[in-house]
């Protein structure tokens, strides 16, 4: 199996889990508490954070971005070339679907149901683009840091905490935003809510990279990062 095989199949495996982590936990959560949305959300950003870094710990060796936006930027820094960013977004994308499908199906519903959940108005946008910059200067500035073995933590802290200081309770990721479109659950939203938060993370990445290349700008390559390993790191074959 060639490296960018490896890293794709890596993008689906770990963006699935971490859908999975979304969606499972949140229609768990709506069925244990169903009468305290605060204590959900508690219960879907714990599960979520805990599941990032598991993963993130568990495939950084071969490729851990679990989101688009983190790719782009990669590519924006130099890091990945463009075929191999295409194809670990499009596994990234497709992985969150079956995430959906498959946490859809272990809870005895419709393998696919669109979502009913309308998230929309000024200041979820917002959420969105202030929950995707922070999550990118939470990655690159841990790994520019030197310390990329840290990095799992750094997320899995940041996005249990942006749950709840964010208005959006930080999508922050496209990938997994298109997934939660097909289940009307806890952590579903609605296909006509997707595009506008798709924006938002997008312009979140923009000023994130800016913001990344104005702190960090002697530091003249990244010794390794979430999707593109670093040269001395072995890769299990």
């Amino acid at each position: 199996m060639s490296v960018l095989t490896r890293r794709a199949v890596a993008e689906f495996v770990g963006t699935a889990f971490l859908v999975m982590a979304v969606v499972g936990s949140g229609v768990m959560a709506s069925r244990l508490s169903p009468n305290d949305v605060g204590l959900e959300l508690l219960q879907n950003s714990v599960a979520t954070g805990a599941a990032l870094v598991a993963l993130i710990l568990a495939l950084q060796p071969v490729s851990a971005s679990f989101n688009p936006v983190v790719t782009l930027v990669e590519r924006a820094l130099g890091i990945l070339d463009t075929p191999t960013a295409l194809a670990l977004i499009a596994a990234q994308f497709v992985g969150g679907l079956a995430g959906t499908v498959l946490a859809n199906l272990m809870f005895g519903l419709d393998a696919v149901t669109l979502s009913t959940h309308e998230r929309a108005g000024g200041g979820l946008w917002l959420g969105e683009v202030i929950a995707t910059i922070g999550l990118l200067l939470v990655i690159f500035g841990t790994i520019r840091s030197g310390r990329p073995e840290r990095v799992a933590f750094a997320v899995g802290g940041y996005i249990t905490a942006a749950y709840w200081f964010t208005s959006s309770t930080s999508f922050a990721n496209p990938a997994v935003t298109v997934a939660r479109t097909i289940t009307d659950t806890f952590a579903g939203i609605a296909p006509a809510s997707v595009p506008a938060f798709i924006l938002a993370q997008l312009l979140g990445g923009a000023v994130g990279f800016y913001l990344i290349r104005a702190l960090y700008p002697r530091v003249p390559a990244l010794p390794s990062s979430l999707s593109a390993p670093a040269p001395d790191r072995k890769v299990l074959s």
